[in-house]
Formats: C-alpha cells, structure tokens, sequence
C-alpha cells in the first residue's frame, strides 16, 4: 500500500467514524425500522437490514471497467429511509461484509477501503433525508428518498473512484465515465427501496418478495458482462487467426494495439479514442483474411497485380467489419491506416489532417512494430534506435510529425536516442499525380516493404 493510499484510507474511516458518532449522539433511532409486536423490534429490524444488505452484496459482479455493483443498494437505501442517520451507517459499515472479506482474499486496508467508501456516503444521505419536512406525505417522502439514494451513489462512487485512482494511477474522469452507463442504470433500484421500505412497515415479511426483481436486476449485469466479454475474446480470436496465417505475424495486432494506445495516452486522447484504438488495432489489418497466401506469404518481390491485391486489404476490412455497429469508430482506422501524410497513401490518398486521427496514430505504431519485427523478406529486423530514426526521418512525408512526438513520449522510445524532427523537405503531393503508381509499387508500410520504386526514399519499414 502506498503511503497517498494509506492516508486517504485513513481519511476516509476518520470522516466515517465522526458522522457515525454524530449521528448516534444526536440522531435518535426511528422507530419505523424496528419489527412490531416483538421483544426487541428493533434491534431485530437492524439485523434484517443488515442480513438483507449483505445478501445483495453477496452478488456483486464486477463491470469492465473494474468496478464492482451489487442489488445490496436497494436494502440500504430502504434502511435509511426507515430507520435515519444511525441505521443507515450500521447498515452500510456491516452490510457490505463479502465473503471474499471473511476468507482474507482481500488486504485489511482493502477492506477498510471497502466499508468506509460506503458508509460516509450512506451518512451523509441519511443526514440529507433525515432534514427533509413533510416526508409523511409519500409524495415528499418519494422525492426526498430518491434524492438522498442520488447523493449516496454519487458520493459512493466519486469515493471509490479517488481510492482506485490512488492505487492504480489510473484518471479519474477514465474510472468514473468506464462503467457510467450500467452505473447509472443503478439509481433505478431508488424507487424499488422506497417502495421495499413502505412495505416493511405493512408486513416485514412482504420485502421478501423483493428478491425476485432485486435478482434479476443482478442478471442483468451479468448477461452484460458476459456478452462484453465474449465479445472481446471473439474480436481477439479473429485478430489472432489473422496473424497466425503467417507465423512471422503472430502477435503482431496485440502489438499494434498496445503501441496505439500508449501513443494515444501520451497524446491525452479522450477514452472513446483510446477503446477506439484498442479495437482498432486489434482489427487493423483482419482485411488480410481475404489476401490469397500466394501474396501474404511471398517473400520475394510482390508483382503490380500483388501488389494491388495486398493493397486492398484495407478497404476489404472495413467491409467485413461494416455490418458490426458496435465497432462503427473503428472503421476509420482500418480503412485509413496505411495513408501516408504527403498523400501518397492508399487507398483512398488522402493529405494531412484528412486522414482520421487514429489512422494516423495507428499508423506510427503498426509502422514501428513491424520495423523491430522479423519478416521473412527481411529476417533481420531494425533496432528500436533504427525505427525511431526512420520514423523521424520520415516525419511529414509518410508519418504524421505529431504523432511521431507523441511516440518519442512512450515506454516504446522514451529512453531511445532521439534524433529529432528532420528537416521537411518540399516532397511534391504526389496522391494528385503520381499515387496510383506509389501505391501498386507498394507505398512502404507495416506490409509493403518490398518496392524499391517508390518516387520518394523508402523507410526500412517491416
């Protein structure tokens, strides 16, 4: 545990044990929460609550993101709204208790993190509702619960969010916008507590026929992560397949994605960027399933009609990968990656900024990767040093100079020799006049290493 960790950790449990004690000393007990017509009504509604709250914690499922969500909010927000100030904290202090907990799976401080990043905010709502005139009108009282339930996930969430950013280093705006979507979908469990709550009152049995749609809630979110998840593995397995076609290629698009997305963070790409360039350099190159390996495979020099057909790769894969909505951002990428900066590019030539930022991105990288790879035409592949010289040298021409400065920024050059922005020289825009010969000689690139009559200086690229 770092030592930013251990004191927000023990900031956290501080503020949570001074609301906790406030509110025992001063905030009565609501009689509401207790069972009626029993010895004990309310030390035993407590024990209900808590019991409740922790079956819904029970099951947790963790999102993609990394965050973890359970049903377990509906019975606390229920217990706050019953019970104030003092129940609330008890309830949110045990209730989160996992199994996971109990069998020491999780470090002490995890725990801690855990209890206290929900029980600070479970107070603070409480204290929230518990001000609120009027809540004998349920109109008020509906209002008043959902907007304390609002405050308490807000709160819960900015607070675990602060606590994975301390230990991972990851933004906080990243964690907080990962999983949004389902998290907010969350707050419509507010009016299911209210309605929990009110039927406590009647019949403290009837909150049992709750777990039916607190249940299905809960599969809900699972279904999701498992489609994201098989999903995932089914677009890493159709990249793998496509490497795996020729052995020289193998791993050769996880590569690509990884460089991409350093480069993109390097670059503070917004996080759609960066799942863009994920995705996108996974698929950059999956058009390659439909060149014949006559061509893929062929280590001497690539004939015009090779050429032509290697050259279509770009445009096949965004048509296999078209019909695929999900994967709509990512369709630039594939299309474009192999455009050159001068316009000399294919397939469709483009100059500059026309090119799709993340084409440009993924560019750099594929174009990197390939150079420090071995490839049966050239079996000895460049240096780091040598790539980041050709990528300098080539800046401008080939590569956006931008982006090539972002990469100098990554783990993949930062402690590489750095030769610096080559001197631009006034390369004719040669998309216009002469690319449709650039790019059946083979415009150099990650696939593309083998013409040598290109009208400008080839990079040793692949």
């Amino acid at each position: 545990m770092s030592r930013r960790l251990g004191v927000l950790i023990a900031v956290l449990a501080l503020t949570s044990g001074v609301l906790l004690v406030s509110a025992v000393l001063l905030c009565p007990v609501n009689p509401r929460i207790g069972i009626q017509d029993v010895p004990n009504g309310l030390a035993l509604g407590l024990v209900f609550w808590i019991v409740l709250t922790i079956a819904g914690a029970s099951l947790a499922v963790r999102m993609p993101g990394g965050t973890v969500v359970d049903v377990g909010f509906a019975p606390l927000v229920a217990a706050m709204s019953l019970g104030g100030p003092v129940v609330a904290g008890l309830v949110a202090l045990l209730g989160v208790t996992q199994s996971r907990e109990l069998r020491r799976e999780v470090p002490w401080y995890g725990v801690v993190a855990n209890h206290v990043g929900i029980t600070g905010p479970a107070l603070i709502g409480a204290y929230v509702l518990n001000v609120v005139p009027n809540r004998g009108n349920f109109i008020v009282d509906f209002v008043a619960t959902a907007g304390a339930a609002g405050l308490l996930f807000a709160l819960n969430i900015l607070v675990t969010a602060l606590l994975v950013s301390t230990h991972s280093g990851e933004p906080i705006r990243k964690l907080l916008r990962a999983d949004s979507g389902a998290l907010i979908t969350l707050l419509a469990l507010a009016p299911v507590a209210w309605l929990m709550a009110q039927m406590y009152v009647i019949a403290p049995w009837s909150v049992l026929l709750f777990a039916v749609p607190l249940y299905t809630t809960r599969l809900a979110y699972q279904r999701f992560v498992e489609v994201r998840e098989m999903f995932t593995e089914t677009v890493r397995s159709l990249a793998e397949a496509v490497d795996k076609r020729d052995t020289f290629t193998s791993g050769h698009s996880h590569r690509v994605q990884e460089i991409s997305v350093d480069i993109g963070k390097a670059m503070k790409l917004s996080d759609s960027d960066l799942e863009a360039l994920e995705w996108g350099g996974l698929l950059h190159d999956i058009g390659k399933i439909g060149v014949p390996d006559s061509v893929l495979l062929k280590q001497e020099r690539l004939t015009r009609e090779e050429r032509m057909t290697m050259n279509a790769h770009p445009v096949l894969g965004a048509e296999i990968i078209a019909p695929v909505k999900r994967l709509a951002p990512e369709l630039p990428i594939i299309r474009h990656h192999h455009e050159w900066f001068n316009g000399s590019g294919y397939p469709d030539r483009l100059v500059g900024d026309q090119i799709p930022k993340l084409a440009r991105v993924l560019h750099v990288a594929d174009a990197f990767e390939a150079m420090t790879a071995a490839r049966p035409y050239r079996m000895t592949p460049l240096t780091p040093e040598q790539a980041l010289a050709e990528l300098r040298k080539f800046g401008g021409i080939q590569f956006d100079p931008d982006i090539v400065d972002a990469f100098v920024k990554t783990k993949w050059a930062r402690e590489l020799p750095d030769p610096g922005r080559a001197e631009i020289r006034d390369v004719p825009l040669i998309g216009q006049a002469a690319g449709t010969l650039s790019a059946m000689a083979g415009a150099p690139g990650a696939d593309a290493p083998r013409a040598q009559d290109s009208p400008h200086p080839s990079p040793a690229i692949a």
